[in-house]
Formats: C-alpha cells, structure tokens, sequence
C-alpha cells in the first residue's frame, strides 16, 4: 500500500489527497507504532487544524492548541510523547497526511 504513495525522504505524503486511515496506520506500524483511539483523537486535531488556519502550529504553540480544544491532560507533553515518542508534532502531522511541520526539518 505504501509503496504506491508519493512521500518525501521522510516518509510524509506528498499529496494529502492519498491520505486515509489506512495509510496512517500503515505509515504508522512502519514506524513501529499502533494507533489508538487516543492517537486519532490528536491526528483528527492536527488536520482540522491546518484545514482552519492553513499551516501547522508550531512546536510551541502545539501543545496549547490541543488543551485549548481538547482539554489540559491531552495537550500535556508527557501525555503526548507517550502517544509519538519521537517527536508530537512531527509524528502526528506524519499520520494526518499533512506536511512536515517547519520547526521539525
């Protein structure tokens, strides 16, 4: 399935229009990671995110924007390194299709 997608060397999709659950799965067990309902609660987050405001929010802006809309405990940093332990928001943004947030290259 992968192997049919256009990505960059870092392995996000280059058109997000190829983008499904699916994808984000795959994407994410070739990270070694299984996603959760906790996991989609904050993918769900980043793209409706950047479908309002165009762009990703940066590394300190990430985590006030997730306990603005959802709550104090979900946009704790502990909470989300335990959920992508290599990096919140560039993993997140990862399996949501969106691009490489800038403060992640």
């Amino acid at each position: 399935m992968l192997a049919e997608l256009a990505r960059d060397e870092d392995g996000f999709l280059i058109n997000r229009n190829q983008w499904s659950e699916g994808v984000a799965e795959a994407m994410a067990l070739e990270d070694g990671l299984t996603l959760t309902a906790s996991h989609w609660d904050i993918i769900y987050f980043m793209q409706a995110y950047y479908d309002e405001f165009n762009h990703q929010p940066n590394a300190r802006l990430f985590a006030r924007a997730i306990k603005k809309k959802l709550g104090a405990e979900k946009g704790a940093s502990i909470y989300l390194y335990k959920l992508f332990p290599d990096g919140p928001l560039k993993y997140a943004n990862k399996y949501a299709g969106l691009p490489i947030p800038p403060s992640c290259i």
